[in-house]
């Protein structure tokens, strides 16, 4: 089955870069409920998995929230009240940051790592999903882009404020053209 009739598409896409935008997007769509089928038994959402993953990976270290938010996958994912769910379900621990009161240090706990050894497992089983791939494909999908390849773009990254003042600027164009 291909994606056009798994999406139920029926008037084909408007290139094949389209195509494999919308497939990309489908694929994160599957993984993601593969995940959640994987984490339900645990009580645990993908976002609160992602979290305690940080957590361990910042070990002995603390982070704050916004340094939690940062590193998420989800980037809309409100980090506070992830922690809040996760300290009641005492898989964190929040304490007052010692060179900065205004924010909260966050450490996992005990019972998170022994949670995330748990469920380790289940989810390294989701490595078979891709089992079709090689190695060598793998990397080159998902490492670094050839040489030559990015050798011809230019991509700049501007600071949010220009490109908000860019921005308010067409738009009050665009309302002087319109009367």
């Amino acid at each position: 089955m291909g994606l056009e009739e798994d999406i139920k598409q029926d008037k084909g896409f408007r290139s094949q870069r389209h195509k494999a935008i919308i497939n990309i997007m489908y694929t994160e769509g599957w993984l993601r409920n593969k995940l959640s089928e994987t984490l339900k038994p645990h009580d645990l959402t993908s976002q609160q998995y992602n979290v305690l993953r940080i957590l361990r990976g910042s070990k002995p270290k603390p982070l704050s929230t916004s340094c939690i938010r940062s590193r998420m996958l989800d980037k809309m994912s409100d980090a506070s009240r992830i922690v809040d769910r996760l300290e009641k379900k005492c898989l964190v621990e929040k304490k007052a940051c010692s060179s900065d009161k205004r924010l909260v240090d966050v450490f996992i706990t005990k019972e998170g790592l022994t949670l995330l050894e748990k469920i380790d497992s289940s989810v390294s089983n989701m490595d078979k999903l891709f089992e079709s791939i090689s190695e060598e494909e793998a990397t080159r999908f998902f490492g670094r882009p050839d040489e030559e390849f990015i050798a011809g773009l230019d991509i700049s990254l501007r600071p949010p404020t220009v490109v908000r003042a860019e921005y308010l600027e067409r738009h009050r164009a665009l309302l002087e053209a319109c009367g």
